[in-house]
């Protein structure tokens, strides 16, 4: 029998022990209780079936649940010492990285899947355009992977699991938000700020508009942050 990799064994481990406790459920069910309130709140008001204004305020929401649910993977290790007996077994950066990230992804999209009912009552009581509906659903998984490699990265750098949480908020909802304060800021910065938006990228594919740039925006930010664990694992190693 094939060997398993040591990255997915890591992702097991760490996803047995996350589901084992309330804090997933806690957050899984406070992720549901706001995106419920988002889109019944205006499904009814407009009378339209669609999920834009669930799909607009994702990125705030993420920007929220993501780091809470990041926010003991490295720093409890950490604060309990066993990220030192981890390291010292054949475990490499790399694939202590690999599966936290993975486990903090399939816990992210795992808090999608129930909205999935949002989906289905627009499209049970009416008819509505599948490409905003299917684009939307991609993006968020993209939007996902970045928050959570930002979330697994402010995780490495600190034992106290609330200083992590407040580093991934405030990185996330940085890149979530910074589009809508572009006209407050000098022109020549316009265009960079416009496009490190994780915000104005997600918007475009939730449009139904699949543009290449935009997941590679998704996956260079998701590359960038796992790279800058890696190395605050590898510093704290050699420290």
């Amino acid at each position: 029998m094939r060997k398993q990799p040591v990255w997915i064994h890591l992702a097991k481990r760490e996803l047995a022990a996350f589901y084992s406790g309330p804090v997933a459920y806690i957050v899984a069910a406070l992720f549901l209780a706001f995106s419920g309130f988002l889109f019944f709140s205006t499904f009814f008001l407009i009378n339209r079936a669609e999920l834009r204004n669930f799909f607009s305020m994702l990125p705030i929401l993420f920007a929220f649940f993501i780091p809470a649910l990041t926010m003991r993977l490295f720093s409890e290790e950490m604060r309990s010492g066993s990220l030192e007996t981890l390291m010292t077994l054949p475990v490499t950066p790399l694939d202590a990285v690999a599966g936290k990230f993975a486990a903090a992804c399939i816990s992210a999209a795992g808090m999608l899947v129930p909205t999935l009912v949002y989906a289905g009552t627009i499209v049970y009581l009416g008819s509505p355009d599948p490409g905003p509906l299917v684009g939307g659903y991609l993006g968020s998984l993209f939007l996902a992977a970045a928050f959570s490699s930002i979330g697994v990265f402010a995780s490495s750098l600190t034992r106290n699991q609330i200083v992590a949480f407040f580093t991934a908020f405030s990185l996330c909802m940085v890149l979530a938000l910074i589009d809508k304060f572009l006209v407050f800021l000098p022109a020549p910065v316009v265009g960079l700020l416009d496009f490190v938006s994780a915000g104005r990228h997600f918007e475009s594919i939730a449009r139904g508009i699949i543009d290449s740039r935009d997941l590679v925006y998704f996956a260079s930010i998701t590359v960038l942050f796992l790279g800058l664990t890696v190395r605050a694992l590898d510093a704290g190693r050699d420290a």
